[in-house]
């Protein structure tokens, strides 16, 4: 069998390869982030939105969270599956990094490459460029960097993806939205999927150390905070996101 015959077989085994692959595991939306409960937080609202608007959805936290104050690594696996089933999320993994040292780094962009590709997501929700936690911003950056190292075709691996767009939601400090998605209608299933979290917010029973969190006034904050983002666009509670982009439509008419 001469090169050019196994090169073009090659080449035949890699698409169907690529469309396996795709109709396992292909995603509509891919939210990464630091820590588990940081994407129910801040998108829980909108990742449950589209779901029941018949879009795909996966979830990928960086870390265990295993320097939190209250729980641990392994409980925080447990609750992170819970809430995916509260939201309806179809995927979720945890990518094992360590929890406020992992890097910027040609291991950590690699494997936020494979998953990227894995999932093929056309949008990538991921967390704050700026916040009050280090871990958040470090994130925000290897996630977009590695969205767009996900499709150069000289980085081996699945086969190439690159997303659509990046959008970076809003944490624990104010981060002037570039839009706002309407979450008034999946407000419970957002609170649903965080009190799966019991480790980590509040508890009157708990013996643990009190976090900026797990006050019981923290989820009035965050309601307080969606009226906020909601009412100048005529909705009553709403979750904000920042582009790296200019945003752009194909007409007015996608506009709110």
């Amino acid at each position: 069998m001469d090169d050019v015959l196994i090169s073009f077989l090659q080449v035949i085994v890699n698409e169907l390869s690529y469309f396996c692959f795709m109709n396992e595991f292909k995603v509509d939306i891919l939210a990464i982030a630091a820590h588990p409960d940081d994407v129910e937080i801040s998108a829980g609202g909108t990742v449950a939105k589209h779901i029941a608007e018949g879009k795909k959805v996966a979830i990928v936290d960086l870390t265990q969270g295993e320097l939190g104050s209250r729980g641990s690594g392994p409980l925080r696996l447990i609750e992170a599956e819970n809430a995916r089933q509260i939201l309806g999320a179809h995927f979720r993994e945890n990518l094992g990094l360590r929890d406020g040292f992992f890097k910027y780094d040609d291991e950590s962009l690699l494997q936020i490459i494979e998953v990227v590709r894995k999932y093929q997501p056309e949008i990538v929700l991921t967390n704050a460029l700026k916040d009050r936690h280090p871990d958040h911003a470090r994130a925000a950056k290897l996630v977009s960097d590695a969205c767009f190292y996900s499709g150069l075709n000289k980085i081996p691996g699945a086969p190439i993806w690159r997303p659509k767009a990046v959008y970076h939601f809003n944490q624990d400090f104010y981060n002037e939205p570039d839009f706002v998605v309407d979450v008034t209608d999946f407000w419970k299933v957002k609170m649903d999927s965080l009190m799966a979290y019991k480790s980590q917010f509040h508890d009157p029973n708990s013996k643990e150390p009190e976090t900026p969190i797990s006050g019981e006034g923290f989820f009035e904050y965050l309601k307080a905070r969606s009226i906020d983002f909601g009412r100048p666009a005529g909705m009553t509670l709403a979750e904000g996101f920042q582009v790296g982009r200019t945003l752009g439509v194909k007409n007015l008419f996608d506009l709110v």
